[in-house]
C-alpha cells in the first residue's frame, strides 16, 4: 500500500467550472481505483484544482489488487459429458479457450464440478483471475475520468512534434495539456494520456515559482512541495479560504467598518483565477458614487471580478478589492493599472444613467410596441396590456379605485426600462432601473417600488414585494407568463425551463400564501385566461397557401393543465417545508382556493392524525369515499323516517349535533377545533358500519343510507380529504 498522486498540467481552465472539473477528476478516480480493487473505502480522495492543473491525492493504493478466486459456468452436463461420462468435443473446446490442459481429458473433468442448474445440472471450473496491476488500473481509471469530466466545451489541438506518435494528432480536450504526473508513493507510474507520459515533475506559478521545474519527491509531499517551490496553493478549499481571510484583513485596514460584498459565485470564481492570491485595496473617484449603487457594483464584479467595499449601512464606498495573482515588493503599479481599468466601465455607467433621464418611462412605452417578446405571444406592448388586464381585475378584488389606477399605473411602466441603455449593457438591473427612472420622473415610491418588486421572487428565498401594488402587478406578471406559455403549449420538461415556468409558479404560490391574500387561484387564472386583451397577440399566421396556422392561438382548454402545475409545485415546496407526503396529499385532493389557508389545513390534519379516534375515522372515510364512488351520484339528504336500524339512526342524531358545530368552527377558520369537534363521530361510525347494511335489497333504504354517507362524507373532508391518511 501507498498513497497515489496523479496531477493533469494544462493550460488556463474555464473558471466558472473549474470546482466541478477538480471534484469529478478526483471522485472518478478513486471510484475507479475502488473499483479494481486499488483502493478501499478506507481511502481518502483530496481533489485538488488551480487555473492551470487538476489532481488528486488518494491514500492507501496498492501496487496490485488481490487475485479474486471465481467460478465459471460451463455448460450442461447432458452437453458436455456423454452416457460414459467422457468429455465431449464441445467440452474440450471450451476448457481449451479458457486455458486449460485438456491433454489428461479425465483428469481435467475431474477437476470440475457439477452442480444444479435450475432445473438441470450443470458443469463449473473454478479459476483464479490475477489482480489488476497498478499500471493498468490506473491507465483505465485515469482514462475514464478525463472521459467523464463535465467540459462545457472541448478544445481540438494537434500534439507537439517533438511527442513519441508520429505525425498531426489532433486531441480533444478542455485545455491543451502540458505535463502529467502520476506516483505511488515515490514512484513514477508510467501510465499516459493526452499523449503525455507520466513524471514526476510539474510547473509552478507562471512568474513566482522558485524553480522553472518543480520535482515531486513523492505523492505526499505534492502541496507544500508546490507551494514551497511552485508558489502555487493547489488545494481550492485552501485557497478560497485564504482569499476570504485576505479580504477581511484588508477591509479592516481600510477600517471605518467597511465590509467586502458578499458573493459566494465570486468569490469561487476569483478563486479558479489565481494560484496564489494577493488582495489589494483600490479606489475610484468619489463623483461615481452618483450613480445606483447596484449598477456600479454589478459592472465592478461582472467586468473585473472586484469585491466592492460596503459601509456600516450597506452603502458603496469609493473603495474596491482586487485579488491579484501576483505579489510584487511595489505593487502601487499594479493598484493604478485596476484604478485605471475600472474608471471607464464605471464613467460608461454614469454616461448610461445621465443618457437614461433624459427620457421618461412614460415616453417609453410606445417603443414596447416594437420589441418581440414571443413570436407567438406578441410584442412587449401587447405583454403590457394583457399584465395591465389582469392587474386591474386582481385590485379590483383586494382595493379601491386608488389601488386599481396605481396598479395600472405600475403595469404601464413595468417593462419600459428594458429600452434604457443600463439595462441594454446589464440586464440584470431590469426592475431596479425602472425603479430609479420612476423616482427621477416623480411617480413616488409606491409605484416605484412595485416596478423593481414585480419580478419578484426571483429566486428561491428571495423576498417578496414590499407593497399591495408590487403585488398585484407581480402577480399579474407571473400569471400572463404562466398563461401565455401553456396556452401556446410551451411547457416545461424534464430539467428544461427557459422560460421559469415554475419559479413563476413557485412567486405566485408563495405571494397567495405568505401574504394570505383573498384571491381564489382557479378565478385568478379564469380573469388571466378570459379578461387580457389577448386577441392581438393571437392573429392567424398564413403560410405560403394562405392556410392559416391555427397553433397560434391561446388553448383556453390548458387552464386545467396550468392548476395541476401549479399545485404539483405546491406539493413540493410543502414535502420540503417538512410536511408528510400523506398530510400533503389530504390537503391538496380538496384543491384549497385559497393559498393563504393552506398551513392552517395541515396543522389541523398533523393534531387530529395524532388522536386516538384519527385511524379509524381515516380508515372509514375511505370505506364511505369508495362506496359512494361505486354508487355514483348521491343526494346528501336523509329522511327519518327510512332509518330503521339503531345503529343508523345514532349517527344521524350524532350528525345532527356535532356537524353544525364543527361547521361554525371550519367558517371561522379554526380548521383545527372543526376536526378535534368531528373525532367524537368515531363511536357512531364504528357501529353504523358494525350491524348496518349499506346496499339494502329495498331502494328506498339504499338511498336513505347512502345519503347519510354523503352527510357523513360532506362533513368529514371540508378541511382536508382525510381518507388519504388511512393506512
Amino acid at each position: 500500500m501507498n498513497n497515489l498522486l496523479v496531477e493533469l498540467f494544462v493550460e488556463e481552465l474555464p473558471p466558472k467550472v473549474l470546482l466541478k472539473l477538480g471534484e469529478a477528476f478526483a471522485s472518478v478516480l478513486g471510484e475507479q481505483l475502488q473499483t479494481q480493487g486499488l483502493a478501499s473505502a478506507a481511502s481518502i480522495v483530496t481533489p485538488y484544482a488551480s487555473p492551470r492543473r487538476l489532481a488528486a491525492h488518494i491514500t492507501q493504493v496498492a501496487h496490485k489488487s488481490a487475485d479474486k478466486a471465481v467460478q465459471q459456468k460451463l455448460m450442461p452436463v447432458s452437453v458436455g459429458l456423454d452416457a460414459a461420462g467422457i468429455a465431449t468435443p464441445a467440452l474440450l473446446k471450451k476448457l481449451a479457450a479458457l486455458g486449460a490442459d485438456t491433454s489428461d481429458a479425465a483428469r481435467a473433468v475431474s477437476a470440475l464440478k457439477r452442480a444444479p442448474d435450475g432445473k438441470a445440472e450443470a458443469l463449473f471450473c473454478d479459476s483464479l483471475v490475477p489482480g489488476a496491476t497498478l499500471e493498468a488500473g490506473l491507465q483505465k481509471a485515469l482514462d475514464e475520468a478525463i472521459a467523464r469530466l463535465p467540459i462545457p466545451k472541448v478544445m481540438c489541438y494537434q500534439l507537439e512534434a517533438n511527442c513519441e506518435l508520429p505525425g498531426w494528432t489532433s486531441v480533444h480536450f478542455v485545455r491543451p495539456a502540458h505535463g502529467l504526473v502520476a506516483m505511488h508513493g515515490s514512484t513514477v507510474v508510467p501510465v499516459k494520456a493526452l499523449g503525455l507520459k507520466a513524471g514526476n515533475s510539474t510547473r509552478g506559478h507562471r512568474f513566482e515559482a522558485k524553480k522553472a521545474l518543480v520535482i515531486l519527491k513523492d505523492a505526499d509531499s505534492y502541496a507544500a512541495v508546490l507551494r514551497e517551490d511552485g508558489a502555487v496553493i493547489a488545494s481550492f478549499a485552501e485557497r478560497r479560504a485564504e482569499i476570504e481571510r485576505q479580504l477581511e484583513a484588508a477591509a479592516a485596514r481600510v477600517g471605518g467598518g467597511v465590509r467586502p460584498i458578499e458573493d459566494a459565485a465570486l468569490l469561487d470564481e476569483v478563486t479558479s483565477l489565481v494560484e496564489r492570491p494577493n488582495v489589494l485595496i483600490c479606489e475610484f473617484e468619489k463623483e461615481f458614487l452618483a450613480v445606483p449603487q447596484e449598477c456600479l457594483i454589478l459592472t465592478m464584479k461582472a467586468n473585473q471580478k472586484y469585491f466592492p467595499l460596503l459601509d456600516a449601512q450597506g452603502k458603496l464606498t469609493n473603495q474596491f478589492l482586487v485579488v491579484s495573482n501576483i505579489s510584487p515588493a511595489d505593487a502601487s503599479a499594479v493598484i493604478s493599472g485596476n484604478e485605471r481599468v475600472v474608471r471607464p466601465r464605471l464613467a460608461d455607467a454614469k454616461f448610461f444613467f445621465d443618457q437614461d433621464r433624459k427620457k421618461t418611462l412614460e415616453s417609453r412605452v410606445e417603443g414596447l410596441a416594437k420589441v418581440v417578446y414571443h413570436n407567438k405571444l406578441g410584442t412587449q406592448g401587447e405583454r403590457a396590456e394583457r399584465v395591465r388586464a389582469i392587474a386591474r381585475v386582481i385590485a379590483q378584488q383586494l382595493g379601491d379605485a386608488k389601488l386599481v389606477a396605481a396598479a395600472d399605473t405600475a403595469a404601464r411602466l413595468a417593462k419600459t426600462d428594458l429600452l434604457t441603455d443600463m439595462v441594454g449593457e446589464f440586464p440584470e438591473l431590469q426592475g431596479i432601473m425602472g425603479a430609479y427612472y420612476a423616482r427621477h420622473d416623480g411617480l413616488g415610491d409606491e409605484i416605484a417600488d412595485a416596478i423593481e418588486d414585480h419580478y419578484k421572487p426571483r429566486f428561491a428565498g428571495d423576498e417578496l414585494p414590499r407593497n399591495t401594488v408590487g403585488l398585484v402587478v407581480a402577480l399579474a406578471d407571473k400569471l400572463e407568463t404562466l398563461v401565455g406559455m401553456f396556452g401556446i403549449g410551451n411547457l416545461p420538461t424534464g430539467d428544461k425551463d427557459p422560460f421559469a415556468l415554475r419559479r413563476h409558479a413557485l412567486g405566485v404560490i408563495r405571494m397567495l400564501g405568505e401574504k394570505n391574500l383573498p384571491l381564489d387561484l382557479q378565478q385568478l387564472l379564469s380573469n388571466a385566461f378570459e379578461d387580457a386583451q389577448w386577441g392581438a397577440a393571437f392573429k392567424a399566421i398564413y403560410d405560403a397557401d394562405g392556410k392559416a396556422n391555427s397553433s397560434v392561438y391561446l388553448n383556453f382548454e390548458a387552464a386545467k393543465p396550468l392548476a395541476d402545475f401549479i399545485y404539483e409545485r405546491l406539493a413540493g415546496s410543502l414535502r420540503d417545508q417538512g410536511y408528510s407526503p400523506q398530510e400533503v396529499d389530504a390537503v391538496l385532493a380538496l384543491r384549497p382556493q385559497r393559498l393563504g389557508d393552506v398551513a392552517q389545513r395541515l396543522a389541523a390534519v398533523r393534531v387530529f392524525a395524532a388522536l386516538p379516534e384519527a385511524a379509524s375515522l381515516a380508515a372509514a372515510n375511505k370505506r364511505v369515499s369508495n362506496i359512494l364512488k361505486k354508487a355514483g351520484e348521491v343526494d346528501a339528504h336523509v329522511s327519518d323516517v327510512l332509518l330503521k336500524e339503531v345503529a343508523e339512526k345514532n349517527l344521524y342524531s350524532a350528525l345532527k349535533e356535532v356537524v353544525p358545530r364543527a361547521n361554525q368552527q371550519f367558517e371561522a377558520g379554526d380548521y383545527t377545533a372543526s376536526l378535534q369537534t368531528l373525532a367524537a363521530l368515531r363511536p357512531p361510525v364504528d357501529a353504523f358500519f358494525d350491524s348496518v347494511m349499506v346496499n339494502a335489497e329495498e331502494l328506498d333504504l339504499r338511498l336513505n343510507r347512502q345519503g347519510l354517507l354523503k352527510t357523513l362524507h360532506d362533513a368529514m373532508n371540508r378541511v382536508a380529504d382525510l381518507s388519504r391518511l388511512a393506512a
